[in-house]
């Protein structure tokens, strides 16, 4: 029950901070454009003696500056670095991390658990100090009171994603090695999925024939 409950809240926000992102980068992009075209509109009215528009788009130039976007491209990237560290234990669970197998591939029997093991261990180790230093650094950023320079959020909120995220991705190697020691099983990504790769490999085998 837990561990649907974590996987699903994982998916969700991940897809939230992407949706957001994407949004929030549609919107500046159009608002900036938007800033241009109009003060443009305002040149070319004025040269072409058409007071009417030019006084409209007067207006409108200034109701689109009048909504400052600033703070968008350092919320994007808080959004992207959140969604990158949730994003990377999300890619252990499903197994579309890149990783050179090609040892381990070649090995039978009890040479090839050892070395798996050992591979996922590394990850459980690694990703346990990044969360401890995550940890430590926040507890330092948080007593220092220090906030974004636009968003003006507190800066240890922020940087809460290393710890967290660092956390979750130990969690799903750990997960990932008990599964592997228990029933033998890897997960890991089938290329078939993917558009175009199915179809390249059955191509390039029809070729060869």
């Amino acid at each position: 029950m837990f561990l649907r409950i974590l996987d699903r809240f994982e998916e969700i926000l991940i897809s939230v901070l992407m949706a957001l992102a994407v949004i929030l980068i549609f919107v500046a992009v159009v608002h900036r454009f938007s800033i241009g075209f109009a003060a443009d509109l305002v040149g070319w009215a004025r040269a072409h003696e058409m007071p009417g528009l030019q006084d409209t788009a007067r207006s409108v130039f200034k109701a689109i500056n009048s909504i400052k976007l600033t703070w968008a491209q350092e919320a994007c990237i808080y959004l992207f670095v959140w969604m990158a560290k949730f994003g990377a234990a999300y890619g252990v669970r499903i197994g579309i991390h890149v990783g050179v197998d090609i040892l381990a591939e070649k090995l039978e029997g009890r040479a090839k658990t050892i070395i798996t093991t050992i591979a996922m261990s590394g990850g459980i180790l690694f990703t346990a100090i990044i969360a401890w230093i995550g940890t430590d650094f926040v507890w330092h950023v948080y007593h220092g009171g220090q906030t974004s320079p636009d968003l003006e959020l507190k800066m240890w909120i922020i940087y809460l994603a290393v710890p967290l995220g660092s956390a979750l991705m130990c969690f799903r190697f750990i997960q990932a090695l008990y599964l592997y020691l228990t029933t033998g099983y890897i997960a890991h990504h089938d290329l078939g999925a993917v558009d175009g790769i199915e179809d390249e490999a059955e191509t390039a085998a029809e070729g060869k024939a």
